[in-house]
């Protein structure tokens, strides 16, 4: 039997258009430095303001990846 263990780290992105976009810039950021990338789970999310406006969305995610020997 091929046992695996899969690691879980936090990572939040941020974006000026949609929370969406925010969990979207977080993947491709954790992607160029993390392989076999399996699960992300939106934990939270949340805006920046300045002046009562909106500047920012923030999205937070939980990400699993396959962790190697």
């Amino acid at each position: 039997m091929d046992a695996s263990v899969y690691k879980v780290i936090e990572v939040v992105g941020m974006s000026e258009k949609s929370w969406e976009d925010a969990a979207k810039i977080a993947i491709q950021k954790v992607d160029k430095s993390l392989r076999d990338i399996r699960i992300a789970e939106v934990v939270d999310m949340d805006m920046r303001l300045e002046d009562n406006r909106i500047v920012a969305y923030r999205t937070r995610l939980k990400v699993s990846f396959k962790f190697d020997d």
